[in-house]
């Protein structure tokens, strides 16, 4: 009897939800109230291993004790100002992301897609103002994702998020990511831009080959361009350093952030030098939430406990013991086709559809997606410990001996 009452309790959210929630996510059956470290809670009391991390966010994982204590204190003192005013939390979390790369001039807003649309609008300025009018393409890859507004369907090279939604925005073509070739040769005297992922994540956890991105910074010196990285994914520690551009040995003229950079709280940012920076002058862009003390004082906790704690030398160590552990599991299943990734973004490969692992997954307590259909995501919390690998691992194999 109290099993049923507290089964009811999920049912009852789930009943709710589908009366008054847009459908547009496909929805697993699963209502979360409670989360630490790697694990989640439902509403009837059962844990899980959460290897999605709010797809990519809970770096830190859930409710770590800094993040939970700078949202706290924040909250007590200052929520929201606007940005006509100097912030101080917005002040040191800039100073902090360009005292540790590339930039010297930050922008935040509240999500990776608009974190996009302000890079993709920065170059398109600054062209304008270099070289005149004419010039504003910006090319992309194939099986990229660059966020749901329309400048980011439009750059992204995927079909299936641009269904039912022309006409899109112009100026963008799609090429094959890691082919530089096709990159050069599409190169034209409308181009101002080129926009990668350093990792395609949403595309299948795609790694370009060695070298791939000297030689896309190399053809953007060449001719002129400005090289945007999408790090909305790949950033803030995910794939094993804080910005997945430090393992390329190249540095980009744009980047964006999001997902990991304050611990689950809504945060965008768009980092660019000096002198490139400037093309964005008062007036030509803003966000109303954007750097608001609450986010920006949480992304400070974030930050600091990401360089400070041994967080990046976990994620390295546990992304070699994951992709390990899966490779053991490809040679047992000749389904699995390919096990690929860097630091804690891990995709595995599969012959078969992934949609129902991923349900039965569910009803074991793992938590995963799975992403263009045949590849399963693995983007746990970078805190994460051998042993619950190891419950991971052994699930999945549990599942997968029940494949016929």
């Amino acid at each position: 009897m109290k099993q049923s009452s507290q089964s009811n309790q999920s049912q009852q959210w789930i009943a709710r939800n589908d009366k008054v929630i847009a459908k547009t996510y496909g929805r697993y059956p699963l209502v979360p109230v409670r989360g630490a470290g790697c694990k989640l809670w439902d509403a009837d009391g059962r844990e899980y291993l959460d290897m999605l991390a709010g797809v990519a966010v809970n770096n830190l994982g859930h409710c770590h004790p800094r993040i939970v204590a700078a949202i706290k204190a924040q909250a007590e003192t200052l929520i929201h100002c606007s940005n006509y005013y100097n912030i101080p939390q917005q002040i040191r979390l800039a100073e902090l992301l360009c005292e540790n790369s590339f930039a010297e001039r930050v922008f935040f807003c509240n999500s990776g897609a608009e974190a996009n649309e302000a890079a993709i609008k920065l170059a398109r300025k600054q062209s304008l103002e270099i070289h005149g009018p004419g010039r504003s393409e910006v090319l992309t890859a194939l099986a990229s994702f660059h966020g749901r507004t329309y400048c980011g369907i439009s750059a992204t090279g995927q079909e299936k998020v641009k269904q039912g939604f022309e006409p899109l925005l112009p100026g963008f073509r799609h090429l094959p990511f890691g082919d530089i070739e096709a990159l050069r040769s599409a190169v034209s005297a409308e181009t101002c831009a080129i926009m990668l992922e350093p990792i395609q994540g949403e595309g299948g956890v795609n790694i370009p080959p060695a070298g791939y991105f000297q030689q896309v910074r190399n053809l953007c010196d060449e001719k002129g361009l400005l090289l945007i990285l999408d790090e909305v994914q790949t950033g803030c520690g995910r794939s094993g350093t804080l910005f997945a551009y430090e393992q390329e040995g190249i540095t980009p003229d744009i980047m964006t952030l999001a997902k990991g950079l304050a611990g689950g709280v809504p945060i965008g940012a768009m980092l660019a030098g000096d002198a490139l920076a400037e093309h964005l002058g008062p007036g030509t862009h803003g966000s109303t939430f954007g750097g608001n003390p609450l986010a920006t004082a949480t992304g400070i906790a974030s930050l600091e406990t990401l360089l400070g704690e041994g967080i990046l030398e976990n994620c390295r160590a546990m992304g070699d013991y994951l992709c390990a552990a899966l490779e053991t599991l490809q040679q047992k299943y000749p389904f699995i086709s390919a096990v690929r990734g860097r630091g804690l973004l891990i995709g595995l490969e599969l012959s078969i559809e992934g949609g129902e692992l991923v349900k039965t997954a569910l009803t074991r307590g793992l938590l995963i997606n799975c992403t263009v259909g045949k590849v399963l995501r693995f983007v746990p919390p970078l805190i994460i410990t051998r042993t619950e690998i190891d419950q991971a691992i052994n699930i999945l194999d549990e599942i997968f001996s029940e494949v016929k």
